[in-house]
């Protein structure tokens, strides 16, 4: 899989969820899609197909119609570096806060509370009791 740090859109997203869902798509079935789940026209998800290509998440076979659109990374592995960035984005302090609360909104199954706790579980022997904050670089106040 090749990997790209440039970030999606939520459009891009939307676009990205049908062809990981299909494995494989041409525009053709995209836009069919897309028209189901959006008002927007050919032309913009043509755009945001294209725009995919050039940010390097998809692949295409060439062919001038009916061009088949593939991934080049994983829904879970762009899940993951989109959460990630979010995460790191962040300050260190809230960051348990932010989880909490989107673990709180988000549906869940059992499987994955389960594996939440037990994930939780195995932090907890090692977690501080305290995570200091990294917005500011620690000898920022020797700079004034």
């Amino acid at each position: 899989m090749i990997k790209t740090n440039k970030n999606m859109t939520t459009s891009e997203w939307e676009i990205m969820r049908v062809i990981w869902t299909l494995g494989e798509a041409t525009s053709r079935q995209i836009i069919r899609v897309m028209r189901l789940k959006t008002d927007w026209s050919p032309s913009t998800i043509k755009t945001l197909i294209t725009r995919l290509t050039n940010k390097s998440y998809l692949i295409d076979n060439g062919a001038v119609r009916d061009r088949l659109y593939k991934p080049t990374i994983t829904e879970q592995d762009a899940m993951t570096n989109t959460l990630h960035q979010t995460i790191n984005s962040m300050c260190a302090m809230c960051v348990g806060d932010a989880i909490t609360n989107a673990i709180a909104s988000t549906p869940l199954s059992r499987y994955d509370i389960l594996r939440l706790q037990d994930t939780l579980s195995q932090k907890l022997s090692t977690a501080p009791e305290t995570v200091a904050c990294n917005c500011m670089p620690n000898n920022w106040e020797d700079e004034q």
